[in-house]
């Protein structure tokens, strides 16, 4: 299951790129269900695997943002929590955890999505992102020059017990 927004108002970190990828620790993670103790691999991954999408649209690479990665793991662990799988008011907790300002200018998107088993891996859901055109609008908007991406081990809905789930939010963005 995947969805997205964008929001944009003008109102009154780390950075990965392509040749992260081939690090093999981080690379073998790409195809490897998420699982506690080891999220900053997938986490890092799931930048590379954006980051590779946009080199192939000649874009600048997104950097990894504390602040909108603090939004987006709160908001991936609590609709694991609370079994729902909604944006919500994402531009609400973007701006409590600081990235922004509501008076000043930005430009701000989510992506959501979960999956079990083989559906759960970075790439999967990259995949899934690419092949759905909100979702790719926002990977390949030249307008955001941050990211941040929280995975929560496990399912924002009842699945089989043996079943290991994933769900991902990553947002988008861009001050001034």
């Amino acid at each position: 299951m995947i969805s997205a927004a964008i929001a944009a108002v003008p109102a009154g970190s780390a950075q990965a790129s392509p040749r992260f990828c081939k690090v093999a620790s981080v690379a073998a993670a790409a195809n490897d269900i998420p699982h506690k103790g080891s999220m900053r691999v997938f986490r890092r991954e799931t930048l590379c695997l954006i980051n590779r999408e946009r080199a192939r649209h000649h874009m600048r690479p997104l950097r990894l943002n504390k602040r909108l990665t603090r939004a987006s793991l709160r908001h991936s662990r609590n609709m694991i929590r609370k079994r729902y799988f909604d944006h919500g008011n994402f531009v609400a907790r973007i701006v409590n955890v600081r990235y922004v300002k509501r008076r000043q200018r930005w430009a701000l998107a989510e992506n959501i999505a979960w999956g079990t088993g083989s559906l759960a891996t970075p790439a999967q859901i990259v995949a899934a992102w690419m092949r759905s055109p909100g979702h790719r609008a926002n990977i390949l908007n030249r307008r955001f020059r941050d990211i941040g991406i929280g995975i929560g081990v496990g399912a924002p809905a009842a699945v089989h017990a043996a079943a290991r789930a994933a769900t991902y939010t990553t947002d988008f963005g861009r001050k001034g």
